[in-house]
């Protein structure tokens, strides 16, 4: 096969990732002819372009989850979700929420709290407090802006979590491994743990389609995790593991939220 040019290559890349969803670098190397230095050059052009995500030794395709669609409406179960974690707020609480989808759902739940203390890396959901009224105290971690995550990350975050400690740390997930803990995309994983230290209680948001999926990096070990709130789809049998680990599980149903 005559050597291709680099828009070629490149091309060739994201096909392959999305036959096989991960490619590495060694591979690519060899089969391209090339060093494994242009190799990895072209993984941050195409991650800078929104195409991939880099990981140590290679790449893999863009989870659906990190795809950003600004406008999907807030699906029925995390709203049910956002409920039951906003019932479980007790007055004057000193609250850390994680960035997400499924923990930002649960801020316009909290107008009209103005006693409580709230913390985030996240942008978007301290956009989204300073609308509430009337407005809680805002903390925010500061930090290393990740684009992946969208949101703070690094050690002046965690330095900043451990001046504090909080009643609650709601936080989502990409995934459960049911004999591990949660799972995510993610591995920039430390500030979730330091989250999960400094707070007395650590709350779970998961829709319960995510429970089981095979993701390779582990967030939160169930030692870390108090409670986890997810749906009705959830099956006893599983309901019933996680909670042999230790950890409560309230399953919400769509006709209890009405």
């Amino acid at each position: 096969m005559s050597k291709l040019t680099t828009p070629q290559r490149r091309h060739a890349i994201i096909s392959q990732l999305e036959r096989q969803g991960e490619v590495n670098v060694d591979e690519l190397a060899r089969q391209f002819t090339v060093s494994e230095v242009t190799i990895r050059k072209d993984l941050t052009a195409l991650e800078k372009n929104g195409l991939l995500l880099r990981r140590y030794g290679g790449a893999i395709a863009i989870p659906q989850e990190l795809i950003s669609e600004p406008n999907s409406p807030v699906s029925a179960y995390k709203k049910a979700i956002a409920q039951a974690a906003m019932q479980r707020i007790p007055l004057h609480a000193r609250i850390l929420i994680d960035s997400g989808s499924t923990t930002a759902s649960m801020i316009p739940l909290l107008n009209n709290r103005p006693d409580l203390v709230i913390m985030t890396n996240s942008l978007m959901i301290a956009n989204a407090i300073r609308e509430l009224e009337p407005e809680p105290t805002l903390l925010m971690t500061g930090g290393t802006w990740d684009p992946h995550s969208e949101s703070f990350q690094g050690q002046v975050a965690e330095h900043v979590l451990r001046s504090y400690d909080f009643d609650q740390l709601f936080i989502g997930a990409a995934g459960i491994d049911l004999a591990r803990g949660t799972t995510s995309f993610n591995e920039l994983l430390n500030l979730s743990r330091v989250m999960a230290e400094v707070a007395r209680e650590v709350i779970v948001m998961l829709e319960a389609d995510k429970i089981g999926r095979k993701i390779p990096n582990l967030e939160l070990p169930w030692s870390s995790i108090t409670t986890l709130i997810t749906d009705e789809r959830l099956p006893e049998a599983t309901a019933q593991a996680i909670s042999q680990q230790g950890v409560q599980v309230i399953r919400v149903s769509l006709k209890g939220a009405e």
